[in-house]
């Protein structure tokens, strides 16, 4: 058997090893796994024969030997503050109010609305169910991504439950199968099985409805609808969810100009149906007693310039903190201190993974939005780029032709826009990009 870990150029695995057998608890599991941007393996011969995976696992879930975590929720331990926003979602969830959550994209939606569902007054007051939209394209695509959460959430609960999703939602009976091995119930359907998605839709909600305690549903990238190939599905999801009495919902958004027009144009269907909040970064402050704590818990330290460097650098936003700050961690020897002259090591090791990835995009864009990308990586933040001083400093062609490439790179989520100022969002892109 082999167990698999994500990993980015140097990872180094040490686990704990209390839990595994009859292993000494001075020994540990190390793997160095050099410049692949795809996984590591743990190889079964590195743990004794009688190691039970479940329980490491889940322990090693919940208990992670890096305490920066990245692209999931584990608990309350490994998230940041955030309480004035907590306990506004919680209110506004338990009074019966739609909630828009409008923000950058990875400042930390997600790890709010997965913080929000854990806590112990909402789980037992609510069903919770979490749909990210982002990857999805057609109406038939987001219904089977809803419907898989449903059943996974609700409809798995006990038999009477099971029963009751296929029979409201009838649409979805092919799906309904017997597993080989225990005989039991399951929902094995794919998105070809999808063939009515406004009628499975609408199944989906009545379910919801006759669930036995109220429904909370947080669709993440929210956004991604306007994409879809079928016209008029926010007026199809409006008409549904107004006529849900026992069921919530949280619509989050990163494309804040798709959203805003979303919910506070008098145009459009979900306006003015929402109350509506935005992220803000987590103050440095805050942030750096966080990242102080966890470094401590695991017999190591980091000083105070470190946080400060590594908040400025990636503008505050969670997740690049949280995954420059993993390598940091990693690169720290245990009853070692973390200081600023790890960052440049930690910076070049994720940045020299993800190059294959970076080097796609790169010749993926066009040649004149190329050049005001380079323009704008040069300047850091850059304002006035249709001005003729900007326009003669980087060699570019004109000004119309920098608003067409601005407009492109804006719609690819390359660069975006704050108080003025132009600057590429990825931080470890725009580092890539300044070393060519």
């Amino acid at each position: 058997m082999t167990v698999w870990s994500p990993c980015y150029d140097y990872i180094r695995a040490s686990y704990p090893t209390p839990l595994i057998g009859n292993v000494k608890s001075s020994e540990k599991c190390n793997v160095l796994q050099k410049n692949t941007p795809h996984i590591c393996k743990i190889e079964q011969k590195l743990l004794p024969l009688h190691y039970n995976y479940y329980n490491y696992n889940n322990y090693m879930n919940n208990n992670p030997t890096n305490p920066f975590v990245t692209g999931k929720y584990i608990s309350g331990e490994y998230f940041c503050d955030r309480e004035q926003e907590t306990e506004f979602l919680i209110k506004q969830v338990q009074n019966g109010r739609n909630v828009t959550l409008i923000a950058d994209r990875r400042i930390g939606k997600s790890g709010l609305i997965s913080h929000v569902f854990s806590r112990q007054e909402v789980q037992k007051q609510f069903y919770t169910i979490a749909v990210d939209l982002y990857a999805t394209n057609s109406l038939a695509e987001m219904v089977y991504a809803f419907s898989n959460e449903v059943y996974r959430c609700i409809g798995q609960q006990t038999q009477s439950w099971k029963d009751r999703f296929f029979r409201i939602i009838s649409s979805l009976r092919i799906g309904f199968k017997l597993d080989a091995v225990t005989g039991a119930p399951a929902f094995d359907i794919g998105l070809g099985d999808i063939t009515t998605p406004d009628m499975t839709l609408g199944q989906i909600f009545a379910f919801l409805e006759m669930a036995d305690r109220p429904c909370v549903v947080a669709f993440d990238e929210f956004q991604q609808i306007t994409n879809y190939t079928e016209k008029n599905i926010e007026a199809l999801l409006r008409t549904h969810i107004q006529q849900c009495k026992k069921t919530q919902f949280i619509f989050s958004g990163s494309r804040k100009h798709l959203m805003t027009q979303m919910f506070l144009s008098p145009a459009k269907p979900f306006y003015q149906s929402t109350i509506n909040m935005g992220l803000d970064p987590i103050p440095c402050p805050v942030y750096t007693d966080f990242a102080k704590h966890l470094f401590h818990t695991r017999n190591k330290q980091i000083t105070n310039e470190a946080v400060g460097q590594v908040y400025d650098l990636c503008r505050g936003i969670t997740w690049y903190m949280q995954m420059l700050l993993n390598e940091m961690f990693t690169l720290t020897s245990s009853a070692e201190t973390c200081d600023c002259d790890t960052i440049p090591l930690a910076l070049n090791n994720i940045v020299q993974v993800q190059e294959p990835f970076y080097q796609e995009i790169l010749t993926n864009i066009p040649t004149k939005q190329k050049s005001l990308l380079f323009a704008i990586v040069k300047e850091g933040n850059a304002t006035s780029i249709t001005s003729g001083a900007f326009i003669k400093r980087h060699k570019l062609v004109s000004a119309s032709s920098v608003q067409a490439a601005l407009k492109a790179l804006y719609e690819k989520d390359i660069v975006t826009n704050q108080q003025g100022a132009w600057f590429v969002y990825d931080v470890f892109f725009a580092q890539y990009l300044s070393t060519i």
